[in-house]
């Protein structure tokens, strides 16, 4: 299969997570050209990224140097919408980073503008990092029964949204949210930038939510600020079903008459101790079943960056192969729906109910 083209609008600190996985598999991706607002910032990033660039949308799908298949959208979040609406009017297909608009009613615009293209998808990449898709298969194989709630305390609104709705196989229907938010002290000692020097706890806000999506199924939410980087917090997700429970790496489950069985998720990397084949993640397994398997082996990604490269490829598959499509304008918009409820209610302090939205069907 040819390396899916693509071409970038927008130079920041995500767009750049994409560039680097066409340098790093050029034999699955391309990056045709980059999109940036001046000159100054484009012979930077062509320094830095090895790409060329140009100043306009029309430029970049005009066939400079090779017209893309596909452009990621990275720009601030209300220029994100008048990208997308440009490129699917010249008839492009999308994949527009997380939100695709910055609120609701910009989200219910961009929906009626663009949502019946079917060019539009969004690279909300949580619900493919290795470890939640080990989970997915787990309860994909019925191991724990049905699901009805997850509990995440790791990445923030619509990237955790979009992963409790998957993990639930709930859709985009209606939903009640509830939130508070506490604040407490914390010391802060590394940002996106790096270490920070802070050696004594700041303030620093949490904020807990509950969502109930209906038949049964429920979420709480935990997220504290800068938990991404923070490394005195770490990642907790509990996917809680009918049968048994996922909590972290351990499945407990129903396994017949008077019969519980515990066991782990397992993650096995290369490159430890006396393996000389390079770090890497090869692949995680439960009971000696293979849940997800590193279709990058030999690129050395992170687990984010395995991701964003697996987010490609499903764009190519989409593309090339009539695949299923990666993750539909629909989700997008209702993830970020769902998280700005959050947001309302904890500064509030009122249940926010969220009727069925447009996309909903």
């Amino acid at each position: 299969m040819a390396p899916l083209r693509f071409g970038i609008v927008g130079s920041g600190w995500r767009a750049e997570f994409f560039a680097r996985m066409a340098r790093l598999l050029p034999e699955q991706f391309t990056c045709v050209g980059v999109v940036t607002r001046t000159a100054e910032r484009g012979a930077q990033v062509e320094a830095a990224w090895g790409v060329p660039t140009v100043r306009t949308v029309a430029e970049l799908v005009g066939g400079f140097p090779q017209k893309p298949e596909l452009v990621v959208v990275s720009v601030p979040w209300p220029v994100t919408p008048v990208v997308t609406r440009e490129l699917v009017a010249a008839g492009v297909p999308v994949l527009a980073e997380t939100p695709p608009a910055p609120d609701a009613e910009g989200l219910s615009a961009l929906w009626a503008d663009v949502g019946a293209s079917g060019l539009v998808q969004v690279a909300e990449h949580s619900p493919s990092m290795p470890a939640h898709a080990a989970r997915q298969a787990v309860v994909d194989a019925g191991l724990i029964g049905r699901p009805t709630q997850v509990q995440v305390s790791s990445t923030h609104l619509y990237h955790a949204v979009g992963l409790i709705r998957r993990l639930l196989g709930a859709g985009r229907g209606a939903a009640t949210v509830r939130s508070v938010r506490f604040e407490a002290p914390l010391l802060d000692p590394l940002a996106r930038d790096g270490w920070t020097g802070a050696t004594e706890p700041a303030s620093a806000g949490t904020v807990l939510a509950t969502l109930d999506l209906g038949d049964g199924r429920s979420a709480l939410y935990d997220f504290t600020d800068n938990q991404w980087h923070n490394p005195l917090r770490t990642n907790r997700i509990v996917v809680r079903g009918s049968l048994g429970e996922i909590v972290g790496d351990k499945v407990t489950r129903y396994a017949g008459p008077r019969t519980v069985l515990t066991s782990r998720i397992e993650r096995r990397t290369s490159g430890l101790e006396q393996n000389l084949d390079g770090f890497d993640l090869e692949h995680l397994t439960h009971e000696g079943h293979v849940l997800f398997r590193n279709p990058f082996v030999g690129a050395r990604l992170a687990d984010d960056d395995i991701a964003v490269a697996g987010l490609l490829a499903a764009c190519a598959r989409w593309l090339h192969d009539d695949g299923p499509e990666p993750y539909p304008l629909a989700d997008g918009c209702h993830d970020h729906l769902l998280g700005l409820a959050i947001e309302e209610s904890a500064r509030t302090g009122e249940p926010v109910h969220v009727a069925a939205p447009p996309w909903a069907g």
